[in-house]
């Protein structure tokens, strides 16, 4: 399996004292409700049906040590019922009213959306800000539930050997930082999550000034606010804990990670170094790494690609995946899969080159330029769904991102030099501050 990613490196923004940002990307009206509650509205009137998505800033990384994957259980546990609704009857009231929904946990926030007909806007805030102050659970649902996520992590780690070698991967990268832990969490501690530790991670973090609410589709703000003000408006305010993370130490040596498995048909290779995410620099390295990604692996017409599997031909795919929107620091993958039967080692000395022949060379203003412009005009996109405004917005606001930020994405990518490409390489690419992994098929004896 590889993981040719699509960035949408697209930031988030900081309320202007008229409600309302430079129109650059979603245009959207901004406010915050008397409880602390940051709400979002981004107007897209192409046909009669809306989003709402809310996102709470609490994730994997914010779990206590020993209880790996509550954050994610939490989420399962959200579809439960309520003091006035029974279990799964959330999602029966929206299957029943036409409408979609589902939700996802991270290492740095939890989100639950749902899309439907504008016109039950009205329903679909009432029952989000139910479940958001009054959710019940007793270990009648909460068990079977735990077995539920459980087969979960046996399907989609367990069971895959190339998931199993990048959750390894990830686990050793982080040598201190709580992204090290599987947002699904670990099986051992996965089995023992109780009643008390998914209600105690909801009174922790599910508050109302600890979650934003972004609402896109045919809707004017004017009614949103309404609309919010009378469901969420009326769930108090909590105090809230600081989001304290470890960090990383200096680290002195790089890792390799090795997984042979009868189950592998195809060996892959890839290759993770810690990198600056928006959050942990407030600089521009984030988005000349977006850059630099885009001119390295995000194309067949990259360098990776171009010479490993055209020019060397001993490749069926190479790339990179890089993605700046986290709290903390993130990862910087490059990746490559050798033909059937192909040496890796081989593959390994290839990528080396390429990579050893970018930081001693540097690249060309001409590349660098066609690199953002390729960047920037994925923007144009970005309208095309109703969800890729909340999910970009959402998530840049819950990892301390502004939408200022958001909306000026395209410039800040354009801003980016040459001279700033080649020093975010030269920084990046340290051999101590990586891990190499290997999938390889197990020999036959």
């Amino acid at each position: 399996m590889m993981f040719r990613i699509v960035l949408l490196a697209i930031s988030f923004v900081a309320l202007l004292p008229a409600g309302r940002s430079e129109a650059e990307v979603f245009d959207p009206t901004v406010f915050t409700l008397a409880n602390g509650l940051q709400v979002v509205v981004v107007e897209n009137h192409v046909a009669p049906v809306a989003t709402q998505m809310v996102w709470y800033k609490a994730g994997a990384a914010d779990e206590p040590v020993g209880v790996s994957g509550i954050a994610h259980f939490l989420e399962h546990l959200m579809f439960k019922g309520t003091k006035t609704l029974a279990p799964g009857e959330f999602s029966r009231i929206v299957a029943r009213n036409g409408g979609s929904e589902n939700a996802f946990t991270s290492v740095d926030y939890t989100a639950y959306f749902q899309s439907f007909s504008v016109d039950r806007l009205d329903l679909m805030m009432k029952l989000e800000a139910d479940r958001m102050a009054n959710l019940v659970l007793g270990d009648e649902v909460v068990l079977p539930e735990r077995d539920v996520i459980l087969e979960e992590r046996r399907q989609r780690i367990d069971s895959d050997p190339g998931a199993k070698l990048a959750e390894m991967a990830t686990a050793t990268l982080y040598l201190n930082h709580p992204y090290r832990i599987p947002t699904i969490g670990w099986e051992h501690e996965m089995r023992r999550l109780t009643t008390e530790d998914a209600l105690a991670f909801y009174r922790t973090w599910y508050a109302p000034n600890n979650a934003v609410l972004v609402v896109a589709g045919d809707v004017d703000p004017a009614t949103v606010r309404r609309l919010a003000e009378t469901h969420y408006g009326p769930i108090a305010a909590r105090p809230v804990p600081e989001r304290i993370r470890p960090q990383e130490p200096v680290q002195h040596a790089p890792r390799r990670v090795v997984l042979e498995s009868s189950q592998v048909r195809q060996a892959s290779w890839a290759r993770r170094w810690l990198a600056p995410s928006y959050g942990s620099d407030q600089g521009q390295r984030p988005y000349a790494l977006q850059v630099l990604a885009e001119l390295l692996g995000n194309s067949t017409v990259s360098r990776l690609y171009r010479a490993l599997a055209v020019e060397q031909k001993i490749a069926t795919d190479a790339g990179t995946a890089y993605s700046a929107d986290a709290l903390d620091q993130t990862a910087f993958v490059v990746y490559a899969a050798p033909l059937p039967g192909g040496d890796l080692a081989q593959l390994e000395r290839a990528v080396d080159g390429v990579i050893r022949d970018l930081v001693e060379n540097g690249v060309g203003e001409a590349e660098v330029e066609q690199a953002k412009r390729q960047l920037q005009d994925r923007t144009a996109l970005t309208r095309d769904s109703l969800q890729t405004a909340p999910r970009v917005i959402g998530a840049a606001l819950t990892t301390g991102r502004t939408i200022e930020e958001v909306e000026a994405w395209p410039d800040l990518i354009g801003k980016v030099t040459t001279a700033e490409v080649n020093a975010a390489a030269r920084a990046l690419f340290r051999p101590e501050y990586s891990v190499t992994s290997e999938l390889r098929p197990k020999p036959t004896s």
